[in-house]
């Protein structure tokens, strides 16, 4: 039986319907079955299973001259450990316009700026890397939020605002299910005994989160400026007294420009990340201010085969500051980082198959993440895929090092309505 939140979301989902009743209302969704396993025997968790879960999406989308609406809510049952029902409103939000060039969407909702393919720089909504790293579909890298969003549209461009009133860090490794490596510990460590969550900051309205945009086209050249304030989306800084992980404050401020040229697409992004709680940069237990810079490229190479790469860098501001800081014996920051990616997509036998390879390299760090997938369209509603997540590194404290014990293959079954 239903949790009691769970009707009362669906409770939600009627009154979305009804409200759309005078326009076009749409009702879709799918169900699926993912299952996952572990290849590494020495992966610290409690169980050798990745994922075992049905879930059941309902989508509804609802027109009207007033307003539209939306909704997205998922039921899962989840006998990882033990059965478990659960749900998640991933999405129910009004959308509606004042005048000709003024729009507000109030509720939960998904958001993403920026430009890059799976590289985040002026996107700074929470990611679910519990979900990216499982084999979840592409959709639950982004987590939800509650926000208030608004754009104005403008003969020099687009104006849009966000904000969000409770802090919505990443959904990143805990132990539970995907190990992780705990700097405190010293090695790669899992399950319950070792469940690692960070201490959000208190929900005070100083504490909400505003991003900006501003937006417009020069012929073909989409760019954009971007701004942030908020606080780091991983529990990046450490408390000695409460000996405790945190989300350090943060301001952030970029661009990026996005282009046809050469027969495909290229994009230019940059960011600067202004760390408020070490200003100096002599704190080592807090980040200090970096400027991370991204270029990519997408071509498609032939009808059914398109490739992509993207170079990006990290440059930590005050390094010398932060190395004359550290403790003795402590790991040290590089002052450059550097990370290459590249995507591959082919498709097969009339576009039924979809053949799919993302990889992350990172030559300063010296380690790897590689996501791989085959899917396969048996009918309009049936797809079947197979893939496998695989990580690599010459240290554990490396960024995809930390979680090299993860490596796992999956099988996934999906039935759209």
């Amino acid at each position: 039986m239903l949790k009691t939140t769970g009707v009362t979301a669906l409770i939600v989902l009627a009154m979305m319907v009804s409200t759309g009743m005078a326009g076009e209302t749409y009702i879709t969704g799918f169900m699926q079955g993912l299952y996952g396993g572990g290849l590494d025997a020495n992966n610290p968790t409690d169980a050798e299973m990745t994922a075992s879960e049905a879930r059941l999406q309902l989508r509804l989308e609802s027109f009207s001259d007033a307003a539209e609406v939306f909704g997205r809510l998922d039921f899962i049952y989840d006998d990882y450990y033990q059965p478990n029902y659960d749900w998640e409103l991933r999405e129910g939000y009004v959308k509606f316009r004042l005048g000709s060039k003024l729009d507000f969407k109030v509720g939960r909702q998904i958001i993403t700026w920026g430009t890059g393919d799976l590289i985040f720089i002026n996107d700074l909504f929470a990611k679910d890397y519990r979900s990216f790293f499982s084999g979840r579909d592409d959709q639950y890298l982004k987590a939800p939020h509650n926000a208030l969003r608004g754009a104005y549209y403008s003969p020099i461009g687009t104006f849009s605002l966000i904000y969000t009133p409770r802090f919505t860090p990443n959904r990143i490794p805990t132990g539970e299910r995907l190990s992780y490596f705990n700097p405190m510990a010293g090695t790669i460590v899992g399950g319950e005994e070792n469940y690692f969550e960070g201490r959000l900051p208190e929900a005070k309205f100083k504490n909400s989160e505003i991003a900006a945009r501003f937006s417009r086209y020069f012929g073909t050249i989409d760019a954009a400026l971007y701004f942030y304030r908020g606080f780091y989306k991983n529990p990046v800084g450490l408390d000695m007294v409460e000996m405790a992980a945190y989300y350090p404050r943060l301001y952030v401020y970029g661009a990026s420009l996005r282009m046809p040229i050469l027969g495909g697409i290229a994009w230019l992004e940059s960011g600067y990340y202004d760390s408020r709680d070490d200003t100096d940069g002599d704190n080592p237990l807090i980040p200090n201010s970096t400027v991370s810079s991204m270029a990519g490229f997408e071509r498609q190479i032939n009808s059914n085969l398109t490739a992509n790469v993207q170079y990006q860098n990290e440059y930590m501001v005050d390094h010398d500051i932060y190395a004359a800081n550290l403790p003795e014996g402590s790991m040290e920051a590089d002052e450059m980082y550097h990370l290459v990616t590249t995507r591959l997509t082919q498709l097969l036998w009339m576009e039924t198959m979809t053949v799919s390879a993302f990889a992350f390299y990172s030559p300063s760090e010296e380690d790897f993440y590689g996501r791989f997938s085959v899917s396969y369209k048996y009918t309009d509603a049936l797809t079947l895929s197979v893939g496998a997540n695989i990580f690599d590194g010459n240290y554990e404290w490396t960024d995809f090092g930390a979680f090299q014990k993860n490596d796992n293959a999956y099988v996934k079954m999906t039935y759209g309505f």
